[in-house]
């Protein structure tokens, strides 16, 4: 027997764990580096694969989940974290830098395990999104929002234990790194004993060609192209906010605008899904605007010179934009393709993943010329571009009678 609830709550930990791998990576770069006599280039080698890695496995997992059946995904996911946090952890440390990290065992083998950590968190945006889909084929939105919330409460969760680590214990990186095991040990197990349904389109005996069908459709194409915009503007800012807020507010740890806007959105998303499910074009309209008005102020504010309750402000504006953005559009997809079943949610994700590894390195690049606010700037240019999108996507379901979810049949 299918037990909703409990399939919810494993797949709520499971997201927990993904965030917690980000958080805590980014708290342990320093040490790991010191520990393996890595530059600063060899160390971004390494931890790509959170990337790329991810990318390739949600989109695998869309296209081989109605196949191999969306429980032994799951385990595999887990199974994969103590996997990849066993090679990082066990790997041996060379006694001097090394040129390439190929040419060293021990750092081929850590390069190894950030890319099974990487394709742990690839199986699980690509396992659960379908999962809830399937669940809940009468509240997508909401339901996903309630999931998604779970990202940035990984993401405080994982931060925080980093720093209560090193401010009461002195923990080292490893013991860091093993703190992900306990979330991931929690949904093995859950995993192991839950039954899990077919997904809604092996329900409804959709054929494979059909729901490929799915993905060439003008609407899910043009809902594709939106996703590299939303997913640059609410993730590509993340991962340089500390560096980037530190500053502009040098009054201020930058980390801590993180911390607080992943606070803020785990609010909304968990508490605020019912907005979205009423009208989640609408609410991708508004939120894009908001946080492409955010996020242009913040790249505003003189650099060293910020005011804080200003910088707050700004950020909550940004926040309360960027809340929506994932979940939703995923939400969407699922509601006006649902025959596209698992493959056009992970085609959605993959692309959100491929976003952030492609804008990551022009923020970078922005920053270096033209300082902080102008790479704030231009990812605000981008959120306003496709809320001008969705303004227009707006007005066509209305012309059309208002936004319709649809049902497998049709």
């Amino acid at each position: 027997m299918v037990n909703r609830s409990k399939l919810f709550t494993a797949s709520c930990f499971s997201m927990v764990t993904t965030a917690m791998v980000f958080a805590i990576r980014g708290d342990i770069a320093g040490a790991m580096a010191s520990s393996f006599h890595l530059t600063h280039e060899q160390l971004g080698l390494i931890f790509s694969p959170a990337f790329w890695c991810f990318t390739v496995a949600i989109f695998l997992s869309g296209a081989i989940v109605d196949i191999v059946g969306m429980r032994a995904l799951h385990i595999a996911s887990a199974l994969g974290y103590f996997l990849g946090i066993a090679l990082i952890v066990l790997a041996p440390r060379p006694a001097i830098h090394v040129a390439s990290i190929f040419d060293e065992n021990g750092t081929t083998v850590l390069y190894a395990g950030f890319m099974v950590l990487g394709l742990s968190q690839g199986l699980v945006e690509g396992v659960v999104n379908p999962l809830i889909t399937t669940l809940y084929s009468d509240q997508k939105v909401r339901r996903l929002n309630m999931l998604h919330a779970w990202w940035p409460g990984g993401l405080v969760i994982g931060g925080l234990l980093a720093y209560a680590f090193t401010q009461l214990m002195h923990a080292s990186w490893q013991l860091k790194l093993a703190t992900i095991l306990l979330p991931s040990m929690m949904y093995l197990v859950m995993a192991l004993l839950l039954t899990y349904p077919e997904t809604e389109r092996a329900q409804s005996s959709v054929s494979a060609r059909a729901m490929w069908r799915e993905s060439t459709r003008p609407m899910f194409i043009l809902l594709f192209c939106c996703m590299w915009f939303t997913a640059a503007l609410e993730l590509g800012p993340d991962q340089w906010f500390p560096t980037v807020m530190g500053a502009l507010v040098p009054q201020l740890q930058g980390v801590l605008f993180l911390v607080y806007t992943s606070g803020l959105i785990f609010l909304l998303r968990s508490f605020g899904g019912s907005i979205a499910h009423r009208s989640p074009i609408g609410t991708l309209f508004i939120c894009s605007a908001l946080a492409a008005a955010g996020l242009f102020w913040l790249g505003g504010l003189s650099t060293g010179a910020g005011s804080a309750p200003i910088a707050f402000l700004a950020a909550t504006i940004f926040g309360i934009g960027k809340s929506f953005l994932w979940p939703t559009m995923l939400g969407v997809t699922s509601e006006q393709f649902p025959r596209g079943g698992a493959l056009t949610i992970s085609l959605m994700g993959g692309a959100g993943m491929a976003s952030v590894a492609a804008i990551l390195p022009i923020m970078g690049a922005r920053m270096d010329h033209y300082g902080p606010g102008a790479a704030l700037q231009m990812i605000a240019v981008l959120g306003a571009l496709v809320a001008l999108v969705f303004g227009c996507l707006f007005l066509y379901f209305r012309h059309r009678g208002g936004y319709r979810r649809k049902a497998v049949g049709e």
